[in-house]
């Protein structure tokens, strides 16, 4: 979904993460901490944070919507709001947003809004960029805080301890997120491994040097390009698993790009190639992504890939 708020959702979940800049408290009346448990203060400097990069919209926003839509992304539900509706709901937004900062024509009509496709539409798009922490968090607390956060109220916690609690919660989820990358690329360099010895006794199936594996799908007749070359090809890339992360096919128009800025897998795999062959290639996670992973989050660190090239031309 195309929604205003993503870039702010997003930057908040990424600011939350790194200890990024702490949004700042609101001059109104603020109180020493009561909340008894530091999940439940985390809950309240998320809501908060959460309240901060959206607080524009708030005026327009039904928070029993807005509850509702959070709630179902992080269940893993469809978004509330029709993808149709996305683009008139949040352009009206906009504007009025617009109207409301002094920033909009002024011959400009400003529309009306449902505040509950409003609280669907922004609700949706917190709650997916909640999603990775949604563990950690008390749902009633951080829409207490961001109650409070819009109202201008008094606050559970004043700026000292909103940073101190920023900064402790994005420690420890960096740690943790740590040892989840290290796990999940240890069992992903395990599988690729036991995928990568059974597949190398298939007929047909050859084994560089480096590790990489190839075999010959359509046999080419043209030149093999060099990794200084940029070449035309269609593809797709696939996990073990055969989730497909990637592929020219379903875009509808093949790919060009310098062979030597690619993953060594592709340089490699590629260069052997004549122009017209169609090769599939595996490719252990170290000639691929490696440990970070790659692909917007879609292939995981130290994972095997299967890639099926076809080679259609060297262009220059």
């Amino acid at each position: 979904m195309n929604v205003f708020a993503r870039g702010l959702a997003v930057m908040l979940t990424a600011a939350i993460l790194v200890a990024g800049v702490a949004a700042p408290v609101t001059a109104a009346a603020q109180e020493p901490a009561t909340l008894g448990s530091e999940r439940a203060r985390v809950s309240y400097m998320v809501g908060h944070d959460v309240a901060r990069s959206i607080e524009a919209a708030g005026p327009d926003i039904d928070m029993a919507a807005f509850e509702q839509a959070i709630r179902n992304a992080f269940q893993g539900g469809d978004p509330l709001i029709a993808e149709s509706e996305v683009p008139a709901v949040g352009q009206a937004l906009m504007m009025r947003i617009a109207s409301r900062a002094g920033r909009a024509p002024a011959d400009a009509k400003v529309p009306d809004v449902d505040r509950t496709r409003v609280g669907h539409l922004v609700g949706a798009d917190v709650g997916r960029s909640l999603v990775p922490i949604k563990d950690e968090l008390e749902l009633p607390v951080l829409l207490q805080a961001v109650k409070a956060t819009f109202a201008g109220g008094k606050l559970a916690m004043d700026a000292a301890q909103l940073d101190t609690t920023r900064q402790a919660f994005a420690q420890r989820m960096r740690a943790t997120m740590a040892e989840r990358a290290r796990a999940e690329g240890e069992n992903n360099r395990a599988a690729g491994e036991k995928f990568l010895a059974a597949n190398r006794q298939n007929k047909g199936v050859f084994t560089t040097p480096s590790g990489l594996q190839y075999s010959v799908l359509r046999q080419g007749s043209g030149p093999r390009p060099s990794i200084t070359d940029t070449v035309r090809v269609n593809y797709e890339g696939r996990l073990l698993d055969g989730t497909v992360f990637d592929s020219s096919y379903a875009r509808g128009q093949a790919a060009e790009f310098g062979l030597g800025q690619v993953i060594a897998g592709w340089t490699e795999g590629v260069a052997m190639m004549p122009v017209g062959a169609k090769y599939r290639f595996w490719i252990p996670g170290d000639l691929a992504y490696g440990a970070k992973g790659g692909g917007d989050g879609k292939i995981g660190p130290n994972a095997t890939l299967v890639f099926d090239v076809e080679l259609q031309a060297i262009v220059e």
